[in-house]
């Protein structure tokens, strides 16, 4: 008995020793420090409610009361200081979304990221036209052709499942959403890839959503409501297109949904992948630093009160 408790903490220790190696923690003091200051992070970060201006007027997003904010200052803080993601890949973030009642550390938490990219009009003529089946199969042979970079590098290869919910596009509010199902090569669990467009008169509303496949049903039941909440200020919908001052983007809606993965949009590519995979993982970056230093406090605890034989 005594020789089956001491292989069980063995295990459970090399398992918390690695996650240590990985992220460069040490045993002790370093822990409470660690996790001291990400409790500092979360008190720091200032949630918002109601009416809330993004980029200086480019669009306006009503946060209800089942939801809050943060603006882009502190989603960083949560992207880059909480889930260590790299900074670059937070560069972009106006701001995040998440339910009410969770915080970014629980592990029931999924967030939405806000960002706006520039690239001009994005012509919907395309809508109607798309076979999102033979689309898919196109995005699901380019993530296998960028597998070999990724695994080059050092990132786990990945296969994308397919559609977690099809492509949707509503013509009259000019709103585009799906999700996918993305597998990483060693991960127990799938990746839920929530996306969101909306298009504007001189660019897309990225809203873009990362959790555990079984949050679909939860995000798929809220997405009326985020749908709901964010639009383009006046001026900047896209009725405002004008033709002859403004510029049109070199794709269309096909190219949004396969953008990131078949890299169609030049800008959506490697690191856009590496940063899904990045905040799937973060439930086991977090829960394994805050855990560590109660872990091994239980275990020495333990060894101390145990009588020898």
């Amino acid at each position: 008995m005594k020789t089956y408790q001491l292989r069980i903490v063995r295990k459970a220790a090399l398992a918390f020793f690695a996650i240590i190696m990985a992220f460069g923690l040490r045993a002790g003091a370093q822990q409470d420090d660690s996790a001291a200051a990400a409790e500092k992070i979360l008190q720091s970060l200032q949630y918002k409610h109601g009416d809330i201006n993004i980029q200086d007027g480019l669009a306006t997003l009503n946060v209800p009361a089942n939801f809050k904010y943060l603006d882009a200052a502190d989603a960083r803080k949560v992207l880059v200081q909480l889930w260590n993601n790299p900074p670059e890949q937070a560069d972009d973030v106006m701001g995040m979304l998440m339910p009410a009642d969770v915080g970014p550390l629980d592990s029931n938490c999924w967030v939405v990221t806000i960002s706006y990219d520039n690239d001009g009009h994005v012509p919907d003529d395309d809508a109607s036209k798309i076979n999102y089946d033979d689309l898919l199969k196109q995005m699901q042979q380019a993530v296998r052709d960028h597998n070999k970079e990724r695994t080059d590098k050092g990132y786990p290869a990945i296969e994308l499942v397919g559609w977690a919910a099809p492509p949707r596009y509503d013509a009259p509010t000019h709103k585009l959403y799906w999700a996918k199902e993305i597998k990483f090569e060693g991960e127990p669990e799938n990746t839920l890839n929530y996306e969101i467009r909306i298009l504007g008169r001189r660019g897309v509303l990225d809203l873009e959503a990362v959790a555990d496949m079984r949050q679909l049903p939860e995000i798929e039941q809220q997405t009326p409501d985020i749908l709901n909440m964010v639009d383009f200020d006046q001026g900047n919908r896209y009725a405002d297109f004008d033709p002859k001052v403004d510029k049109v983007a070199k794709y269309g809606i096909a190219a949004l949904v396969a953008g990131g993965v078949a890299g169609v949009a030049a800008k959506l590519g490697l690191f856009k992948l590496i940063w899904v995979f990045i905040l799937a993982c973060k439930k086991f970056i977090i829960l394994g630093i805050a855990a560590i230093a109660a872990f091994f406090k239980k275990i020495f605890k333990g060894r101390s009160n145990t009588p020898t034989t």
